[in-house]
């Protein structure tokens, strides 16, 4: 197992299968796994708000018999008060892992360079990879094998966007974005996506075509406006309405479930009655973030473990 998770990348189909069966047995058996971070602390860096992130990791930490311990930008700012490399060589000294939700990949970055200890990404600007594992955890738990779907992202290419696509590509599941002229994915992450795709026999698409997500066996969404841009809501509704997750959508598509990583904005990116709806897995997907990341950790922290 990689010392570092920081795009995701780090992870080939092998490994990230292993590490989404070994989340299925810790949140099938999770008493088999209480100390399987026995004696461990694990920081946790925050220069975003968060509420799912935050809990997962706290109390995933703590069930797997470790110790969390959460930093925010009242203890200063990473790169102000301190340098990001002596945040990394200080905090490493005691802890036995980071995980950092940052608005910089480049501090992820740096932080992983001077670390002695694994660094995980819990979100970036670039990269959104631990949702990316619990989004295929819920997956795997619908539909069993993965690499037979087609799932469609429909909004703002982003940082989960980029992070679906790649594990999509790794996993070998077809992947379409959806997304409005000048809202697309990366270009250069795009690319990875696609060569990575054609190693595993899947396909990566983006459109800003609605009918690109016909076919799809889920449908994904996400805010209109990534975490640290103030743009109001119904400043870009006009821009990103025809991208809404609605009924109409859903039956347009034939897909069969439908994600969100939340927080959700209702009647905006998706409508209430299809976020309560039937085919929502948007609570069991957020659940999913404990135990994915969890399984990552002991990976990490504690390998001999499993």
């Amino acid at each position: 197992m990689t010392q570092q998770f920081i795009t995701g990348l780090e992870l080939n189909k092998e490994a990230n299968l292993k590490l989404l069966n070994l989340a299925l047995q810790i949140k099938n058996n999770p008493t088999d796994f209480t100390e399987s971070l026995k004696g461990k602390s694990v920081v946790t860096l925050f220069e975003k708000p968060s509420l799912r992130t935050r809990l997962s990791f706290d109390i995933g930490i703590n069930k797997l018999g470790g110790h969390a311990v959460y930093l925010d930008q009242q203890n200063g700012a990473m790169g102000q008060r301190e340098s990001v490399k002596d945040f990394a060589l200080n905090i490493s000294t005691w802890a036995d892992g980071i995980v950092a939700r940052v608005m910089s990949h480049s501090t992820l970055e740096t932080l992983g360079e001077f670390s002695s200890v694994p660094v995980v990404n819990s979100l970036c600007d670039l990269y959104h990879p631990c949702q990316a594992l619990a989004d295929f955890l819920t997956l795997t738990e619908i539909y069993g094998d993965v690499s037979q779907l087609k799932l469609a992202y429909l909004g703002e290419g982003n940082n989960v966007t980029h992070s679906l696509m790649l594990l999509a590509a790794s996993l070998g599941t077809d992947f379409v974005a959806v997304c409005p002229k000048g809202a697309s994915p990366d270009a250069q992450i795009l690319k990875q996506a696609e060569a990575i795709a054609a190693q595993n026999g899947a396909s990566v698409l983006v459109s800003d075509r609605i009918e690109a997500a016909v076919g799809s066996n889920a449908l994904y969404a996400d805010t209109w406006v990534s975490m640290g841009d103030n743009t109001p809501l119904e400043l870009v509704k006009e821009k990103y309405m025809p991208y809404q997750i609605n009924q109409k959508l859903v039956d347009m598509t034939g897909a069969s479930s439908v994600l969100h990583c939340q927080p959700a904005h209702r009647e905006f990116e998706i409508t209430s009655e299809v976020m309560d709806g039937e085919k929502s897995f948007i609570i069991q997907q957020a659940e999913n973030r404990m135990h994915a990341q969890n399984a990552l950790l002991v990976s990490l922290l504690n390998p001999n473990f499993v």
